[in-house]
């Protein structure tokens, strides 16, 4: 296993090839049962911990390579081949990582783990509306599913990163719903708000609300496009009243240049880690979870959401 420290290798090739490794011959053909799957979390929150730990610590690539084999001990051989996850085994992996997570003790993230390519204003990329969705139909209609059974009717809500469309359902009947966002015209195409403001967050990640405004705080597959987090959600946890929920949606695709490097670099399964730790730094939410809602594994754009509640005391 290579891993270079910002993880150009994704952990999905680890788990994949630690699978293959341990199962070689015996196990392959058949059916992953459930102490497999329990071996395979623990595998893989091994791998996240100590890439977290490569972060905070600067690990050269050949240590974390060698830490990760220890962790592991894996019985490498040249022919080993990595196995397709089943569906049912890839969402149990994604709903697990977030179980029994080993976050270091402190922020592990460097300033360039959030650099992007195209460090241009924002405001000229975002400039030109784009009136589509970021993701397929499946994977919207399983969003807006979703939400049809978290969002209460009277709910105050925040959309961050918002446009013209917030995925909520057609009959949701909120209370005050804000979006912000990065164009005009989008945002004023969006019928499901009650207002909006116009604001980038990458050079000023300050909500203009009032403490504990929102039941609800809501970001649509745009999280990794905030070169900010710890101050932006610690903003989340700021307008959320005690016990209200922040939900963060994810899917695989983005605008490569405006996406920071270390999502980049990473794979679905860390993407949830990494979410998951921007809750746990502020130390304001209870524990971070997330739930697979991919629609069609396989066959359509995979759906994750990553929420945590605001601490009521």
């Amino acid at each position: 296993l290579h891993a270079p420290r910002i993880g150009v290798r994704s952990i999905v090739s680890s788990i994949k090839r630690a699978i293959s490794y341990q199962y070689t011959n015996n196990y392959l053909d058949t059916p992953i049962n459930s102490r497999s799957i329990n071996m395979m979390r623990s595998q893989l929150l091994a791998l996240l911990a100590l890439r977290s730990s490569s972060l905070a610590s600067g690990f050269s690539p050949a240590r974390t390579s060698n830490a990760i084999h220890h962790a592991l001990r894996l019985r490498t051989t040249p022919s080993s081949s990595s196995t397709t996850l089943a569906a049912s085994n890839m969402k149990e992996l994604a709903e697990g990582v977030l179980k029994n997570p080993k976050f270091p003790p402190e922020w592990p993230f460097s300033q360039t783990d959030f650099e992007r390519q195209d460090e241009s204003s924002d405001e000229i990329f975002y400039d030109q509306p784009r009136l589509v969705f970021h993701i397929d139909d499946a994977a919207c209609g399983a969003l807006t599913e979703y939400y049809a059974e978290h969002l209460k009717e009277g709910d105050d809500v925040l959309d961050i990163c918002s446009s013209w469309v917030s995925h909520y359902p057609k009959d949701f009947k909120g209370g005050n719903v804000v979006g912000l966002g990065m164009n005009d015209y989008e945002l004023s195409q969006n019928k499901q708000l009650s207002s909006y403001v116009v604001r980038n967050l990458n050079e000023e990640p300050k909500f203009p609300f009032e403490d504990e405004s929102f039941d609800k705080v809501t970001c649509v597959v745009s999280v990794d496009y905030l070169n900010q987090p710890k101050e932006i959600f610690e903003e989340i946890a700021r307008v959320l009243r005690p016990g209200g929920e922040c939900l963060i949606s994810m899917s695989n695709r983005c605008f490569p240049t405006k996406a920071f490097k270390i999502w980049l670099q990473t794979s679905d399964l860390e993407h949830i880690f990494i979410v998951g730790s921007f809750f746990h730094y502020t130390g304001k939410f209870d524990a971070a979870s997330c739930e697979d809602i991919s629609p069609n594994p396989g066959g359509s754009d995979p759906m994750f959401i990553v929420k945590a509640a605001k601490k009521s005391d």
